[in-house]
């Protein structure tokens, strides 16, 4: 491990929330020196700190000079940053490459919820997992004999998350006097995007109730069904690694496919992802391509929810590149993938045209995935959260360490230099459980 007194780190933009402050008060008290670079309003309200603040106020052409100057002035080691994809942080990563700084990156865990991710140089599409083998993280893992059931499908801190990000907001949109050239790197205006955050939070128990409904038909129907997997569609992974740029492509593509392809007693269930609120029009526009394509009568809309109880009854599931699909490969369920993904390897997703996959779909190599699986959650995946205070308090018991350990936690499995992992307990407010547990034990207790 360096010496981390000689570490000097720069911190970006990171989650929604405290979790950026509370990781540096744990960097400091290993003997590291942090900054903290704000954008707007939002930044500056959740670094409760003075003189290692940085604003930038200036228009956004000017930040790659800026962030070299940052990095001059303060001789900065290393970089830390949530997604990789934005524009300030794209820039960010290219010069930190061109001047040789450790980059650290944080994501939504691959095995969300109880799960973060951590990587070094990029996640999702530029992550290193997108050019390993399955033989290769075999091999790797021969020097580890650690087993790894799965975690409850449950998100553990979906209030927080909903809560912080739109207490974000609202510091955007009336308190951003000091950052007038702030540019934000999704299209909606703050203003928009703070009402719909607000609006998610107040209809809570609508959307549950609603949920419930549409669930209980499904589960009682009686009918076969095929299960598709939404995300956000501003999210990094929808619009930086998936041929799509709009949800209403990617839902043509599959009412086509099913339509063509799913025998007539099969219906089509969409799942919204946990965290939609209602930004892009979903449900009208699955309404409408079933009526254009004649199955209006076997297409279902259900608004979030548990997955695991969806997976309980389907016979495939179909996403662009949502982390949901590791749920459905765990269970053995056949899974078509259309964009860039860490687990997007030929043992476990189909390469069948989607009316074939609809009409049979091949089987996905279940001991492959496991090893996949585990080897993920022997490196990049680290217990804990963003959200929670109990999520975060997990989290730091071990991603600081591999901060500052010398290699990136793939090497470090190789070298056989990966410390014991903690068994995971409580990140959420609610679970009252281990989160090491089989499917067969989560279902029974939910």
């Amino acid at each position: 491990m360096t010496d981390p007194v000689n570490r000097q780190f720069l911190f970006l933009q990171g989650p929604h929330g405290p979790f950026l402050h509370r990781l540096a008060r744990m960097l400091r008290a290993a003997g590291a020196k942090v900054w903290r670079v704000g954008f707007n309003a939002g930044d500056r309200a959740f670094w409760f700190g003075g003189q290692d603040y940085i604003p930038f106020r200036d228009p956004h052409d000017q930040w790659p000079d800026t962030f070299r100057a940052i990095v001059a002035q303060h001789d900065i080691t290393d970089i830390v940053l949530y997604g990789d994809t934005r524009p300030i942080h794209a820039q960010a990563v290219d010069i930190a490459n061109e001047l040789g700084l450790r980059i650290h990156v944080f994501e939504e865990g691959y095995m969300r919820p109880y799960w973060v991710t951590y990587e070094r140089g990029g996640t999702n599409g530029h992550s290193r997992l997108m050019d390993m083998s399955v033989d290769d993280m075999r091999t790797a893992l021969a020097m580890s004999d650690l087993e790894m059931p799965t975690p409850p499908a449950h998100w553990g801190d979906m209030r927080h998350h909903v809560f912080y990000g739109a207490l974000y907001h609202w510091f955007v949109m009336f308190r951003n006097r000091d950052y007038r050239n702030f540019t934000r790197h999704r299209e909606l205006p703050v203003a928009v995007e703070t009402w719909l955050y607000t609006k998610r939070l107040l209809l809570m128990p609508y959307i549950a109730l609603d949920r419930r409904i549409a669930t209980l038909r499904i589960r009682y129907g009686g009918f076969p069904y095929h299960l598709v997997l939404l995300q956000l569609e501003h999210d990094a992974s929808f619009q930086k690694h998936s041929p799509f740029t709009r949800m209403e492509e990617f839902l043509t593509v599959v009412m086509d496919g099913f339509a063509k392809g799913a025998p007539r007693h099969h219906h089509l269930v969409f799942k919204a992802h946990p965290l939609d609120n209602d930004r892009s029009p979903t449900k009208r526009i699955i309404k409408r391509l079933a009526a254009q394509a004649g199955v209006s009568d076997r297409v279902h809309y259900v608004r979030g929810g548990k997955l695991a109880r969806m997976l309980d009854h389907a016979r495939t599931a179909v996403t662009v590149n949502s982390t949901a699909a590791h749920q459905v490969l765990w269970r053995g369920i056949p899974l078509k993938v259309f964009g860039n993904a860490v687990y997007n390897k030929p043992e476990f997703v189909s390469d069948q045209a989607l009316p074939d996959f609809f009409t049979a779909s091949d089987r996905p190599d279940s001991r492959a995935y496991k090893d996949y699986r585990r080897f993920l959650l022997e490196t990049s995946q680290v217990p804990g959260g963003f959200y929670s205070t109990r999520g975060r308090r997990q989290l730091m018991r071990q991603v600081v360490d591999m901060m500052l350990a010398d290699a990136d936690p793939y090497d470090s499995l190789a070298l056989g230099k990966t410390p014991p992992r903690q068994p995971l307990r409580i990140v959420g407010e609610n679970t009252q459980h281990l989160a090491w547990q089989h499917p067969a034990a989560t279902r029974k207790q939910h």
